[in-house]
């Protein structure tokens, strides 16, 4: 299962860099997004060297469907709009 990073999870003053709000294809409700959580989430560096960095899903944000995944590190402002694999 894929889906697409959106972007950090933030408040109004502070940016959570280890934090990320994520949109998947076929989700689309909070119910939905709250079977989802606990799994596996890996992001893939695009270059030469290819870095993965996982993490796992924390919890639905909203009643959209949107999923709030917690990295083991801080991901790049570049990994917006890029796609992670949810196993």
């Amino acid at each position: 299962m894929q889906g697409i990073i959106i972007q950090f999870r933030r408040g109004r003053h502070t940016l959570t860099t280890n934090q990320f709000l994520v949109k998947v294809d076929g989700v689309d409700n909070r119910e939905k997004a709250e079977k989802l959580k606990g799994k596996e989430v890996e992001w893939k560096s695009t270059g030469k060297v290819p870095k993965i960095i996982k993490g796992q899903v924390a919890g639905a944000h909203g009643g959209k469907g949107i999923l709030r995944c917690r990295f083991e590190r801080g991901l790049p402002g570049q990994s917006i709009t890029t796609k992670v694999e949810i196993k």
